[in-house]
């Protein structure tokens, strides 16, 4: 099978060397980091001038590398003056004190350094510290639609998206198949990897079940708005006393592993950020489907918020979740310059009383910032109405907001 590119990422490498910068690949474990890093190798083994320094933590050939010192004499070994250095290191996390390495080769001239990373603590200060914040974080996330039905050779169709809706957008599938059963299984591997590595023995936990029993209560109530208190009074009644700052440290820990995202509230008419009360997104949304269980007719609407909000993160904007005196808009997503927009997220509006609902609050909002609202209803492709742009599904995930 021929590989499968994915350009974006690839692109924005390229766009970063030879700019005294260390180029760093995050995101969750197994969503295609690895993948992205060889692809990258194998267009630079073409170049005679380039010279290659690849390391895989993941793999036991390079389980010698344990510490920094290890990775210095490994890349002094291969090192080729009179040619450019890559130094491609994937899950550089497992490498004790990395960015002193780091730090000792990146502003050499001979040397242009990419690696990746599952837990965003390898961003930490001490990162920051040590290389005075040159360093550039190119976030891959699960596979967009377009990426889902390349990867799969399927067709833009209602039917092709019921399954990425289904299975979500995890690289691993493409060997896996897209056979309900299979995909579960695979999908809970991956689950318990990032669990346990990047979660679990990262941080010392020692509570595993009430961990799991927090991922899998964030699955089923994904885009409500929680707080760690009314979090702590659930597992309470369900035997679990853990107090709120654990789950505060605990949802931390998930994000640091990019297993989930959480979201803020935005007070669009006061213009300031509210600290407590947050929504909660997965990274992928089959993964998300596999452990809320059931089928998708009782959680749609969840599972649509989810994906809408991955897209508008793949889209460059950062999001927040809107606050109005009477009412909620799903996301309010911003860009540099001052650009903004309102995003409402619904499954199928049938009748006049959800379509009030769903147009109603962004009605309320009086600036001009464009507005959107996005649904699966039928035979909508793009209709505009009052100001308000109503758009499929399947057109924003493959045209975005235009």
């Amino acid at each position: 099978m021929s590989a499968i590119l994915r350009h974006s990422y690839l692109e924005k490498i390229e766009r970063y060397l030879g700019k005294d910068t260390i180029i760093i690949l995050t995101g969750q474990r197994r969503i295609g980091k690895s993948y992205i890093l060889r692809l990258f190798r194998d267009k630079l083994s073409k170049d005679a001038g380039a010279n290659l320094i690849f390391i895989d933590k993941e793999k036991h050939e390079f389980d010698g590398i344990k510490t920094y010192q290890d990775l210095n004499a490994y890349i002094d070994e291969r090192r080729n003056k009179a040619k450019t250095n890559y130094i491609l290191v994937d899950e550089i996390q497992e490498i004790e004190e990395f960015e002193k390495s780091v730090r000792s080769y990146y502003e050499e001239p001979d040397i242009e350094i990419v690696v990746t990373g599952s837990n965003s603590k390898m961003l930490s200060s001490d990162l920051s510290t040590l290389i005075g914040g040159r360093y550039k974080e190119i976030y891959i996330q699960a596979l967009s639609y377009e990426e889902f039905m390349l990867f799969h050779q399927l067709p833009d169709s209602d039917d092709t998206l019921a399954k990425y809706i289904q299975f979500g957008g995890l690289p691993g599938l493409l060997k896996m198949g897209l056979d309900e059963q299979d995909a579960r299984e695979y999908q809970l591997d991956v689950y318990h990897t990032v669990l346990l590595k990047d979660v679990i023995m990262r941080n010392n936990i020692r509570n595993v079940p009430f961990l799991d029993n927090l991922v899998r209560f964030l699955a089923d109530n994904t885009g409500k708005i929680i707080s760690a208190n009314s979090i702590a009074r659930y597992m309470k009644s369900q035997g679990d006393n853990v107090t709120s700052t654990a789950i505060i440290n605990y949802t931390k820990f998930l994000c640091d592993a990019y297993l989930i995202h959480k979201v803020n509230r935005y007070d669009i008419h006061g213009k300031k950020l509210f600290e407590s009360n947050d929504k909660f997104y997965f990274e992928d949304n089959g993964l998300r489907n596999t452990l809320a269980g059931g089928s998708r007719e009782g959680d749609i609407e969840k599972v649509i918020e989810n994906i809408i909000y991955n897209h508008l993160i793949r889209l460059g904007y950062e999001v927040t979740v809107g606050q109005l005196q009477a009412g909620e808009i799903d996301f309010v997503c911003m860009k540099p310059k001052g650009q903004r927009v309102y995003v409402q997220a619904s499954y199928i509006i049938a009748d006049n009383a959800t379509r009030e609902r769903e147009f109603g609050n962004l009605k309320t909002i009086k600036d001009n910032y464009p507005k959107y609202v996005i649904s699966m209803t039928p035979l909508v492709s793009r209709q505009d109405s009052d100001g308000i742009t109503h758009l499929h599904l399947r057109r924003f995930l493959t045209k975005g907001l235009e």
